[in-house]
């Protein structure tokens, strides 16, 4: 399989825009999470109220890329073995073989995933960060490319179990999915009222655009993204700023900051650039950093957010010129 040259992988990136955009209406920021965190190896969590078009979202962004797919319904009952898959008997050789589980695919739907308990949560964390699963001590490695796509609901609702703060840091990105504005609400009924069918894709016009050879030319273009040393120390300064931050009881490690330079990177390259500006780590700011702060109970309870603690952070540093 011939690599792609990175304007061909670009084009063909932007195009799964407009396939999206054939089924879900609105969520651009989410579209562009999902490319971002394929062009940097890393997972996107996506949250909103139920019947924002979380789980259509990410399986019509699957058929529009040419990879394999899986998706994993959380529940209560879930067990680890269910995700990563497990050692089975089999009869025939009376020997243990190794049943792959969903989590063996190019992008992994984790619908729901704060719906079962921490236990199946964590059967994730080595998937998300080594990109292998260990059953019985050997180790599987996943296939490339490999993300989790994960959708929660608010964490207020009843019968969630929040993330801890070390499987939400594994994410690259947090995207909130709003409520649409009315004319996209309009526009999501007369779809419906026309006879969409959210269950047929393939009906509603989506075909693959793109490739897995498209992500890997694209990951290899965006790590050739200039990053000036002022730049580099700007996001080194917005973490640093977080960490002072008399609001936040945990701010950004190194790791977050490491974080955002990868997003900025992919931001500035699917913009057409090959040098990352401060507008650009702005813009991935608030997706980026936002899920890996936590806030003081005090300031919790005067009602504080997250994003306008991080919004004043990097607005205390200065923009190099």
């Amino acid at each position: 399989m011939s690599a792609a040259h990175p304007e061909r992988a670009r084009d063909a990136l932007t195009r799964v825009r407009a396939e999206v955009a054939k089924t879900v209406v609105g969520q651009d920021a989410a579209v562009a999470g999902i490319l971002i965190s394929l062009l940097c190896r890393g997972h996107i969590l996506l949250e909103g109220v139920p019947g924002v078009a979380k789980t259509l979202l990410v399986r019509t962004m699957a058929a529009a890329l040419a990879v394999d797919t899986k998706r994993v319904q959380f529940t209560p009952d879930l067990m680890p073995g269910d995700v990563t898959g497990s050692l089975v008997y089999d009869n025939a050789t009376s020997e243990f073989t190794f049943r792959p589980g969903p989590v063996f695919t190019n992008l992994l739907l984790a619908d729901e995933i704060n719906r079962t308990p921490p236990k199946t949560q964590a059967s994730l964390l080595e998937a998300m960060e080594e990109r292998q699963v260990s059953v019985d001590g050997v180790p599987r490695p996943l296939p490339a490319p490999f993300l989790v796509a994960a959708t929660q609901n608010p964490v207020e609702y009843e019968g969630t179990y929040p993330l801890p703060e070390a499987q939400l840091d594994r994410f690259l990105l947090k995207v909130t999915l709003p409520l649409p504005p009315r004319d996209d609400e309009i526009t999501v009924l007369a779809r419906h009222a026309a006879g969409f069918d959210p269950r047929n894709l393939a009906g509603a016009g989506v075909a693959p655009v793109a490739s897995g050879v498209d992500i890997e030319a694209g990951a290899a273009a965006v790590r050739q993204v200039a990053i000036a040393p002022a730049v580099l120390a700007y996001i080194v300064d917005i973490a640093r700023a977080t960490r002072v931050s008399p609001s936040l009881a945990l701010g950004v490690s190194p790791r977050g900051a490491t974080a955002l330079m990868s997003t900025s990177r992919a931001w500035a390259w699917l913009n057409g650039r090959t040098f990352v500006t401060p507008d650009d780590v702005k813009a991935l700011a608030q997706s980026t950093l936002a899920h890996r702060l936590s806030l003081r109970p005090e300031a919790e309870l005067e009602g504080v957010a997250v994003s306008t603690v991080l919004d004043a952070a990097i607005n205390s540093v200065p923009v190099p010129r």
